[in-house]
């Protein structure tokens, strides 16, 4: 049987976009349930791996994701019937999931890294609708159509180079995280893939464990420069400065928000002896940085 609309695939729309205005009227909500690794490891505050992908920067990249997302989603929904549903939830749930442990993962030591969007989701439904249709297939690249294979391997390439490079302030994590997750997904739900499709099937699989292997021995925060030479330790040793002082404010504010927050609810008299020195030490390291006046 056919489920002639794409319940799951709307559904999530119109939650995308109603998640994603209350960011954008909401500084303090976005901040909530923008996706940090430092909040998820430090404070455990694991739902922001999943509401992330509900939260964008501005319309624009709201809109995008969400035309993309109903171009392959309801296909993807419609193709399984009554199980339409579930599968494209898991998924998509799943993808956001798979591209922010990635992140994770990848920023662990990243104290100030902040990331939302719905791309890592996006990237696993269109990974899953690339393997679920025939060979022929076109899929968009940017401003071109490309076979589908094509865009496979070029996807997988292109994030891994702007992950490496940190460019164009675009989270290549996510959306690598997410698209080999999609994949995985796929294959458990439908195993016929790998063998409709093997070439490309194992061409992306072994291309993503080679590149992961490399982010493994090489991480994002080591300069890729000679070891023998002076400016390879002296940009060593600014980045090991930039982290410290990066996880020194982060501790810095959630105490700061802590303080003002017991502050606010009893007054300043019920902050004991150790607080108070807390609070004036954070308040000259701040005016110390120029970051009060």
């Amino acid at each position: 049987m056919r489920i002639p609309f794409p319940i799951a695939t709307v559904g999530v729309m119109v939650f995308t976009l109603y998640w994603s205005y209350r960011g954008f009227a909401s500084p303090g909500f976005r901040d909530r349930y923008t996706f940090s690794p430092a909040r998820v490891l430090g404070n455990r505050q694991y739902y922001r791996l999943l509401s992330c992908g509900f939260l964008h920067l501005n319309w624009l990249h709201l809109l995008l994701n969400l035309f993309s997302l109903y171009s392959v989603g309801a296909a993807i929904e419609l193709s399984f019937g009554l199980w339409g549903i579930p599968v494209f939830l898991l998924i998509y749930l799943g993808s956001i999931a798979g591209g922010s442990l990635l992140s994770l993962y990848l920023h662990r030591n990243h104290y100030g890294y902040q990331a939302l969007g719905a791309s890592g989701g996006v990237c696993g439904v269109i990974f899953a609708y690339i393997f679920l249709s025939p060979p022929g297939t076109w899929i968009p690249f940017f401003f071109i159509l490309l076979p589908s294979w094509l865009f496979a391997i070029l996807f997988i390439l292109v994030s891994f180079f702007g992950l490496r490079n940190q460019l164009g302030g675009i989270g290549h994590d996510a959306h690598l995280g997410g698209a080999i997750i999609g994949l995985l997904i796929t294959t458990a739900l439908r195993p016929t893939i790998v063998v409709q499709r093997p070439v490309l099937y194992f061409a992306v699989i072994g291309l993503s464990v080679a590149l992961f292997v490399h982010l493994y021995r090489v991480p994002l925060y080591m300069p890729g420069s000679n070891p023998l030479t002076p400016a390879y330790w002296r940009r060593m040793w600014r980045e090991v400065q930039t982290r410290r002082q990066a996880k020194q404010e982060w501790e810095d504010k959630e105490t700061m928000d802590r303080l003002l927050a017991k502050i606010s609810r009893s007054g300043m008299g019920s902050l004991t002896a150790a607080e108070m020195r807390k609070l004036k030490a954070i308040s000259k390291r701040m005016r110390e940085s120029g970051r009060m006046h």
